[in-house]
């Protein structure tokens, strides 16, 4: 990870409070649906930076995945996972040295997990190792040109004009973040060519790019992000290994 696992392990529950079970809109309306229907036909699942296991629990129950594994490396979600149950089974592990065979799955999904990794190249090749031949690997992350550290909307009264700033977007940047008051976690922003090419690399090749509007639900409760609807917040990438 971006930093050692102690500030994950801190704020275990502040994610699992706000983050699943329904309180999150953008899970709600945005990224499980898109999961879904992405996911569909995948019979074995690794998820990777599971969490509490929400879209590995997803893939059984909706989408009819036979199989499902969550890996994090945090002890308090993973409990949580366990306790929460739903089918998935669930090991402790990094996305960098994944704990499974080569060719082990036909499906892998990463959901806003990338942003936390350091090694992100070595976790790709690991997606791709553990991937069977024509197995897909469905990768969620903030959007990086629009979401880049700096960035924003801007209302300038003086000029009467207003956009979205993109902060130093080329420029790869670790940084603890304040998502909540009291919770500060490692965020890493690289330029999406970084992650594209490591795809490439790896023998992953995108068959879809999305990058979705927010969803009305969350700009009904950000109503100041309406001036600001047509920026996304995420990227979604859907990958086959070749």
């Amino acid at each position: 990870m971006a930093d050692d696992i102690s500030a994950w392990e801190q704020h275990a529950g502040w994610w699992q409070d706000d983050f699943t079970d329904g309180a999150d809109i953008e899970y709600v309306e945005q990224i499980i649906p898109m999961f879904l229907e992405h996911v569909s036909g995948v019979r074995r699942l690794l998820d990777v930076g599971t969490g509490e296991g929400q879209l590995a629990r997803e893939a059984m129950s909706a989408a009819g995945v036979a199989e499902a594994v969550g890996l994090d490396p945090t002890v308090a979600q993973l409990r949580a996972a366990v306790e929460r149950g739903g089918g998935p089974g669930y090991v402790r592990g990094f996305a960098d040295h994944l704990p499974f065979g080569d060719a082990t799955f036909d499906g892998v999904v990463a959901c806003l997990v990338f942003e936390h990794i350091e090694a992100y190249r070595q976790a790709v090749a690991e997606v791709a190792r553990v991937l069977e031949p024509g197995g897909r690997f469905l990768f969620f992350m903030n959007h990086p040109l629009l979401q880049a550290p700096g960035s924003g909307w801007i209302d300038d009264h003086i000029l009467e004009e207003q956009y979205w700033r993109v902060g130093p977007y080329l420029v790869e940047d670790l940084s603890m973040e304040e998502v909540a008051a009291g919770v500060l976690l490692p965020f890493i922003h690289r330029p999406l060519s970084l992650y594209v090419n490591a795809c490439i690399d790896a023998g992953l090749q995108i068959v879809r790019m999305e990058e979705p509007a927010p969803p009305e639900g969350f700009i009904a409760q950000a109503p100041e992000y309406r001036e600001a609807a047509s920026i996304p917040r995420l990227l979604f990438l859907h990958t086959v290994k070749r």
